[in-house]
């Protein structure tokens, strides 16, 4: 850990750290909350999205108003994002308005009160977002290829949740859920900019004490099943996601993993764009994603594109696909590996880029991860590590979603099959 990082744990649990960053003249800070879509039960699918919303609507001090009046006087901005496996309150501000960013996030987190009106309102802001979410189709076909590789469990459910669910909630539930899941050991609260550590820590001491101190039961362990969902629209394009079981965040087979997504479908070199798009025209978008969790993982591909043309598309990505687990040359694995790590670096410019690879790398490691550490470890992977992970991916049983006119789309026996060949 570097100078400029410092990490200090207080004895109710809660975790702050920072990293001092003196030529920018920002703090960016967040709250972490180690709770997600995955630690919902199924009556509760979408409780930590809504929380996101009801946390700006209305404290014991603070109505929504105030909230955002307070933040946008000192030129700051608030927001918030749920994820699977956390939820984020973050603020970016002046160095000078550290101490009212830190004031109002604790405030958000500790004070909530749950105004009736305000939350019935969200309610329908939050049906809207479904609404349009259902209406965006390279939007909702990733819901529909998440719950058929997770299906029947918290990991498979949509971060939104579902129209039924949203609203029959009451705001007890909510309540209790924050109670659960809001606890000093589940949250890391990170600061990244112009900011002196002991100040961060006296401030966050102050403004997060009423955290509550339960400590919730763990989430369910994520179990991959894979499959088939198909749905007819009238479309202009077919999208489609075909993907796999990835590995975990913290396995050796992490770092083979991204350059293997980088060098398959992560940019305009790379081989799927280069054959698919470029050389066969089949796709106006095809990129690769790895998606790491806790305990497991997904690899996936989209492309969006006409009917005619999905019948010879999915062939053409499943022979890359073979391919790339026994032919892989140093040139190109270079140039993932550069990729990569300006991707790293580059992020690190931001103060809120740095802030939230703080506290994931805390809960994720235990630990912060020294850059260094991580240039080293993209540079050590080999040729025959990416092949490894690539024969250990696209051998797993398939996920195949398909939604617009997909009936040219080949099922998942062929898509296996093919693999299989």
């Amino acid at each position: 850990m570097s100078d400029a990082v410092r990490l200090t744990r207080l004895a109710n649990g809660l975790t702050i750290v920072s990293e001092s960053m003196p030529r920018v003249e920002t703090v960016s800070i967040g709250a972490y909350v180690h709770a997600g879509t995955r630690d919902e039960s199924a009556d509760e699918n979408g409780a930590s999205h809504f929380l996101e919303h009801m946390a700006f609507k209305g404290t014991a001090k603070r109505d929504a108003a105030a909230i955002a009046r307070e933040i946008e006087n000192v030129g700051g901005h608030l927001n918030a994002y749920t994820a699977r496996e956390n939820t984020a309150y973050y603020a970016k501000v002046l160095k000078e308005d550290m101490p009212l960013a830190a004031d109002i996030l604790g405030d958000i987190l500790t004070h909530s009160t749950f105004i009736p009106e305000e939350l019935e309102r969200e309610r329908g802001v939050i049906l809207q977002e479904i609404g349009q979410a259902n209406d965006t189709p390279d939007d909702i076909i990733f819901d529909h290829f998440q719950a058929q590789a997770f299906p029947d469990q918290p990991m498979g459910r949509p971060t939104l949740g579902t129209e039924s669910v949203i609203r029959s909630m009451p705001g007890t539930m909510l309540q209790d859920y924050m109670r659960r899941h809001y606890g000093p050991s589940r949250m890391v609260v990170a600061a990244a900019g112009a900011l002196e550590h002991d100040k961060l820590v006296d401030l966050v001491t102050r403004h997060f004490a009423d955290l509550p101190t339960v400590a919730p039961a763990p989430a369910q362990a994520a179990r991959y099943g894979g499959g088939e969902f198909r749905e007819e629209r009238e479309l202009d394009q077919v999208h489609v996601v075909l993907g796999f079981e990835g590995p975990a965040v913290a396995t050796p087979m992490h770092y083979p993993t991204m350059l293997l997504s980088t060098l398959l479908g992560g940019g305009m070199s790379s081989r799927l764009f280069q054959e698919i798009r470029e050389k066969r025209g089949l796709v106006y978008s095809i990129y690769s994603f790895a998606q790491p969790f806790r305990d497991g993982g997904l690899f996936a591909l989209y492309a969006g594109t006409g009917e005619e043309q999905a019948a010879e598309l999915v062939p053409v990505a499943l022979e890359e696909l073979r391919r790339v687990q026994h032919d892989v040359t140093e040139e190109e694995l270079a140039r993932a590996k550069a990729q990569l790590r300006a991707s790293v670096l580059m992020s690190l410019e931001s103060t809120g880029s740095r802030c939230e690879q703080l506290a994931r790398q805390i809960q994720v490691h235990g630990r912060i991860i020294p850059v260094e550490e991580t240039k080293s470890k993209i540079a050590a992977v080999t040729v025959e590590q990416v092949q490894q992970a690539a024969a250990m991916i696209f051998r797993s049983r398939p996920t195949l979603a398909a939604l617009g006119p997909a009936g040219k789309v080949p099922g998942l026996p062929v898509i296996a099959e093919n693999l299989a060949a």
